[in-house]
């Protein structure tokens, strides 16, 4: 991955397993999101590709694109909830453009939707009129409108308080079985990792190349890399035991 010639990751060789919870984790500036971005086909690698089901993204038409990106439900680090638009309408939009549904099946499903994620009679509300969790909420219920079998988050519990937090992991971990879905999520946040994730990389911005992949709690615990398990225990100890 490289922004013209400054490289940003490269040798990045890794797979994420249909049911996991795969975290994409790492120092600040090390390219996260830049990676979230490449998979979503936002931007193209500067060299080799991303297999969706041994398919490759990049080589496939702008129809067989557009089949994949249907599969898939995306909620950003804001929630990019649509102000103007009530949570009704915000999660009918996807199904009017990519479905057949009548207008009272859809109704029924955005109101199955929203009541999926605690959120059951707040169709006319707008995003102002709710607060910062109850967005991300209903930013999961327009990104599972499709039943996507692959659910992208881009730091879901930024600017969430503890408890709001860890009700967002135990949804995401509640919809993620009953759909069957896999999770690939953007996010430092460790409470988070060690309650969900099964599976991970981690990226160094040192080295500009992935360094770790595993279960986080495995990696926390054996990594061979002193700074991977500085970051998944905070604690300066990791980094500094193997210097003289």
């Amino acid at each position: 991955m490289a922004y013209g010639t400054s490289v940003i990751q490269r040798d990045l060789n890794f797979a994420i397993n249909e049911g996991d919870i795969f975290v994409i984790m790492g120092g600040s500036g090390c390219g996260k999101s830049t990676l979230l971005k490449h998979m979503l086909g936002l931007f193209k690698p500067s060299s080799g590709d991303i297999l969706y089901d041994g398919a490759s993204f990049f080589q496939a038409s702008d129809s067989e694109r557009g089949a994949m990106r249907q599969r898939w439900g995306i909620t950003y680090q804001s929630g990019g909830l649509f102000s103007a638009m009530t949570l009704a309408e915000n999660i009918t939009l996807p199904l009017e453009l990519y479905t057949r549904y009548t207008p009272a099946e859809i109704a029924e499903i955005v109101a199955y939707k929203l009541a999926l994620v605690g959120l059951a009679g707040y169709q006319s509300y707008y995003p102002s009129e709710i607060s910062g969790g109850m967005q991300k909420r209903a930013a999961l219920a327009r990104a599972i409108a499709l039943d996507p079998q692959i659910l992208f988050f881009d730091e879901p519990s930024a600017g969430l308080d503890p408890i709001s937090s860890r009700l967002l992991d135990e949804l995401i971990v509640q919809i993620k079985e009953s759909m069957g879905a896999t999770v690939v999520i953007v996010t430092h946040e460790l409470p988070s990792i060690f309650a969900i994730a099964n599976n991970s990389v981690y990226l160094d911005n040192i080295s500009h190349t992935m360094i770790a992949y595993g279960n986080p709690a495995d990696l926390r615990d054996h990594s061979d890399e002193p700074v991977v398990r500085q970051f998944l225990t905070r604690s300066a100890t990791a980094a500094n035991e193997d210097k003289p």
